[in-house]
């Protein structure tokens, strides 16, 4: 039974041998933790026998409490904790912390039973497992672990994370929160924003996002269906790894100044690739490099196996090297034609085919990424005491809250109904409808994240994660400016010619 002491108890301990204090109604000795203190023997013996609550959460987050459990000795008599404390696969009780169609007063025309189910498996699982590990590997620097890969896969994770398709058919899916049959785009948005609450940016893109990006190449391009089989097989059990090798030094946006070159032998049974590519996501621990290179009259893409020929070196990157961003060298590699994925001279339609996917995904975790943001804003200024008052009380603090709610809402409702136009539209015809509005709301979602970090302030990781790793996402997958020409232009293209 656990032990219980009264204030005045509490108040002897309080001697050159013996620190005691109060946080939440729990006592705490932490006479032992004093050199350990990160900030210092003497913050702690100037709470030292009394209530230090208000002094605690002015200065941290309930989760660093958490940590030191252990200091914990008892209760005080009488009393009960009042701080809430989340377990795995809670919802937010912050408001604006959940999107509405998770919050009860709120109804939603777009989620079933099914997508309820799933965002709870999948928020247990990320709590449970993928957010310890993310957070480790931020703090490493290392790859992500087999073990974990292993653990996705089983839980059919990695094939959920590729969208909708007859690769999820017949797979358990994190115990048949959701049939394979029945998993649409909404399902897919619920898995991007899930597994982006661990606020790791860059273990997110560590986390097989090379896969995402590269192995829809391979499922909708190869020609040999057995060949196909077998490498999905391989990286959906997570013994291969695989990414998208695009980009180069002098061609990231600019996909068709690609300078990989790929040379047919004069049997005409191989290529022979030369080149470099940069900023790879996943480069450094794949297997498998979707590689786009130019070939006689264009652009071709191939699927290149590890092997003689290939050097990957680490590129440091103000986000983490746990995302594994690389460099490649391509050296004289010799690669089969049956390896070549699509048309020859046509490989521009494999790499937009996916693009819509890839931007949509990335403006998933984006728009998670900000309302993280506006929680640990609201949960700040709610608790943080400045000049007497908390900040939420000052007029200008509750502006900036506003400002960074309705941006963040407004895109959700946004996401969501372009998620509601791909789970009703042919693929074909998502490739010539919503390449525009995609690239707009990638576009807008990036903007208004420059805007919230700009506005957001708070203790610790969140934010600090969230200003340092923000900007990626206006470049990956295609640049804001870019993003938004083609938005344009692609409306532009169905303007009739008689309106004037």
């Amino acid at each position: 039974m656990a032990k219980t002491f009264s204030r005045d108890e509490v108040a002897k301990h309080n001697t050159e041998e013996e620190v005691w204090f109060v946080i939440d109604s729990k006592v705490y000795d932490v006479s032992d933790f004093l050199d350990a203190h990160p900030g210092g023997e003497a913050v702690l013996r100037q709470v030292a026998g009394t209530d230090a609550t208000a002094a605690f959460y002015n200065l941290h987050r309930q989760e660093v409490l958490e940590k030191y459990e252990d200091l914990c000795i008892g209760t005080v008599q009488g009393e009960k904790p009042s701080v809430i404390t989340m377990k795995p696969g809670d919802l937010s009780q912050v408001p604006y912390a959940e999107p509405l169609w998770l919050t009860p007063a709120f109804k939603s025309p777009y989620y079933n039973d099914s997508h309820r189910r799933l965002q709870k498996a999948m928020r247990i699982f990320t709590d449970t497992y993928i957010t310890p590990e993310a957070q480790a590997r931020e703090a490493d620097g290392k790859y992500i672990s087999q073990e974990l890969i292993d653990r996705m896969s089983k839980a059919g994770i990695l094939h959920m994370r590729l969208g909708p398709g007859k690769h999820l058919h017949g797979v358990d899916l994190l115990g048949g929160a959701v049939k394979g049959e029945e998993f649409d785009y909404f399902h897919d948005l619920i898995m991007g924003q899930e597994g982006c609450r661990s606020n790791a940016r860059g273990f997110q893109d560590g986390n097989m996002a090379g896969m995402v990006i590269g192995l829809p190449c391979v499922m909708n391009y190869m020609k040999d269906e057995k060949c196909k089989q077998a490498i999905m097989n391989e990286v959906f059990s997570g013994k291969k790894k695989i990414c998208l090798a695009i980009t180069e030094a002098f061609a990231g946006s600019d996909v068709a100044g690609l300078r990989t070159t790929a040379v047919k032998t004069p049997d005409g049974k191989h290529y022979i690739v030369n080149g470099t590519k940069k900023w790879i996501t996943n480069g450094v621990f794949s297997d498998y490099f979707v590689t786009g290179v130019k070939t006689d009259k264009g652009l071709s893409v191939l699927l290149i196996p590890r092997g003689e020929g290939i050097e990957t070196k680490l590129i440091k990157t103000s986000y983490s090297t746990t995302a594994g961003t690389t460099y490649i060298t391509y050296d004289n590699v010799k690669v089969p034609v049956e390896n070549l994925l699509g048309e020859e001279n046509k490989g521009i339609y494999v790499i937009l085919s996916n693009f819509n996917h890839e931007r949509w995904t990335m403006s998933c975790g984006t728009i998670r990424g900000m309302r993280t943001v506006v929680e640990e804003c609201l949960k700040w200024a709610h608790q943080r005491i400045v000049f007497g008052k908390r900040l939420i009380d000052q007029p200008v603090i509750r502006q900036k809250l506003a400002k960074m709610i309705a941006l963040t809402e407004s895109h959700q409702s946004w996401l969501e109904t372009i998620t509601y136009q791909m789970c009703n539209m042919p693929y074909k015809e998502q490739s010539k409808h919503l390449g525009g509005p995609i690239g707009l709301l990638k576009m807008s979602a990036t903007r208004a994240a420059h805007e919230i970090a700009d506005e957001s302030s708070g203790m610790g990781r969140v934010i600090e994660m969230f200003h340092r790793t923000y900007k990626f996402d206006a470049i990956l997958g295609g640049a804001e400016e870019v993003l938004g020409d083609l938005g344009v232009r692609q409306a532009m293209a169905k303007m009739p010619k008689a309106v004037l």
